[in-house]
């Protein structure tokens, strides 16, 4: 059995990149969500962090959906 350290290299690459931001993204989206109770509590709106935070939420579950339907395709 012949490891090519070469691909197994540039797959845990991908992954971390791919990982990384991901974890920025939903960290965006809270991040939005907290601006949001932050204006509610000085009586504001923060209709822009809010659809950014959605937006943020969504763009994560498309990646996941994305991975998933990569799995499933490849199986």
């Amino acid at each position: 059995m012949k490891i090519d350290w070469a691909a197994l290299g540039s797959v845990f690459g991908v992954s971390l990149v791919f990982t990384v931001g991901l974890v920025a993204l939903f960290t965006l989206g809270i991040n939005g969500l907290s601006r949001r109770e932050k204006a509610a509590a000085q009586g504001g709106s923060a209709a822009l962090a809010v659809t950014g935070a959605y937006v943020c939420f969504a763009a994560c579950a498309a990646a996941v959906a994305y991975g998933f339907y990569l799995i499933v395709a490849k199986a």
